[in-house]
């Protein structure tokens, strides 16, 4: 099946932080609309895709994108607008191959993202098929495939995403003991809320990270877990049965590259260190996934890391791997980290997300499709993660519009997939 774009339009808008951030809309030649928002990140990897901006500090404090904005209008219109389209695959293509650099310097990231997924928006309309649908076409899935996610809820920020002395960057429940999405969320929901009345209690401000979790001021991140611990009790929920514990350590933000040290626990550690300590919080919670435990490009680290705790705990490669084929293949080739974090705008396209989680799967590896801390209301990533049936997402906490979004378009799948007599699994990775 072939589409025609018929008009493609993009503007500048705020994301959840307020900066700016792209909007696109494209219209195909039935009539059929699509409209995406790209998303920010602020513990950024060095290798994700350019996310372009304007540099121009006398607006938006050099933030703007309006050069993404005039790219969008202006160069990547004249090269798919009346031209027939077979796939996601063939306009990814030709807006990559006309931007011709490794990290889409020339046209941005975040233009050629937002097309893509204005795109994907627009064709399920088309077909009158959800998003979740179509994705999961594009993958190689089968109906029988498609699941709703377990949520890695982030309840407590620390790291870039709050200023409270914290270095692991969040604190995560993951409610995997249930039969439903629903019931999960809900599990996560009431947890959220004990924590809060616990915070208020000890004196501890209930004030929110970017991403939604609770940022109190405080250094122990052994502390910071026995909180979360002591809500999930409270929530009248078994730990580890039926809620487990996640972290997002996002340990580039504090390694030191010249000395190759690790600032933790007001300390120095090196990579031996911090693996030891991984494995001791391990042994001591019910700690089911660590996200970046170490620095971006320490390769032999992160194969350390992986031999001692990776038979037993799920190590998501997030900087390491930024969402690309080439840095997940070098991971498999020297058996390191055993999943990997999936967000759309660290590589840039629809298509390119779809062959790195596709090769995830075909090596054994897990995919949790994630938000980022600048954020909006577009729903996208809740449609991937049921699509590509990987079982896990991250999308924030219980509060926050942008982050509950995530989470209503869940329930809304899942009811209507239960009314229409489909049957959408629900995945259960631990």
């Amino acid at each position: 099946m072939k589409y025609r774009i018929s008009h493609l339009h993009s503007r500048e808008v705020l994301d959840s932080r307020g900066n700016p951030t792209i909007e696109v809309e494209l219209q195909l030649s039935d009539g059929s609309k699509g409209s995406a928002i790209v998303p920010s990140g602020a513990s950024t990897g060095i290798h994700e895709a350019l996310e372009l901006r304007d540099g121009d500090a006398s607006r938006y404090l050099g933030k703007g994108v309006l050069k993404a904005v005039e790219i969008v209008q202006k160069q990547i219109a004249p090269l798919v607008v009346e031209k027939e389209i077979s796939s996601i695959e063939s306009l990814d293509r030709w807006m990559l191959e006309a931007d011709g650099t490794h990290q889409k310097s020339k046209f941005g990231g975040n233009a050629i993202l937002g097309v893509s997924l204005a795109f994907s928006h627009a064709v399920a309309a088309s077909r009158k098929i959800p998003l979740y649908q179509l994705i999961g076409e594009w993958m190689g899935r089968s109906a029988a495939e498609f699941k709703l996610p377990v949520p890695l809820m982030n309840i407590l920020n620390g790291g870039v995403h709050a200023d409270n002395g914290l270095a692991i960057q969040e604190f995560m429940v993951v409610p995997h003991g249930f039969e439903t999405f629903s019931r999960s969320l809900r599990a996560g929901a009431e947890i959220f809320h004990h924590l809060k009345k616990i915070l208020h209690k000890k004196g501890l401000s209930t004030g929110v990270g970017d991403e939604g979790g609770f940022a109190p001021a405080m250094t122990s991140n052994e502390k910071a877990l026995d909180l979360i611990c002591e809500a999930i009790q409270a929530a009248g929920y078994t730990l580890g049965k039926q809620v487990a514990l996640a972290l997002d350590v996002a340990a580039s933000s504090f390694f030191d590259t010249e000395s190759k040290v690790y600032s933790m626990a007001g300390e120095k550690w090196d990579r031996n260190r911090m693996v030891d300590y991984y494995a001791s919080l391990i042994g001591k919670y019910p700690i089911v996934s660590i996200e970046d435990g170490l620095e971006e490009d320490d390769w032999s680290g992160w194969a350390a890391l992986t031999q001692k705790v990776g038979a037993r705990t799920q190590l998501v490669g997030d900087d390491l791997f930024v969402t690309q084929v080439a840095r997940l293949q070098k991971g498999i080739d020297q058996s390191t980290a055993n999943a990997i974090l999936i967000k759309v705008n660290q590589v840039g396209s629809v298509s390119e997300t779809i062959h790195t989680m596709n090769l995830a799967r075909e090596k054994g590896y897990a995919c949790v499709v994630s938000h980022r801390s600048g954020e909006s209301e577009d729903v996208t990533i809740a449609h991937l993660a049921v699509g590509s049936g990987c079982g896990q997402i991250k999308t924030g906490s219980a509060s926050r519009s942008e982050r509950i979004a995530k989470y209503n378009e869940l329930l809304r799948i899942e009811e209507r997939a239960l009314a229409a007599g489909h049957k959408i699994g629900y995945a259960k990775p631990w």
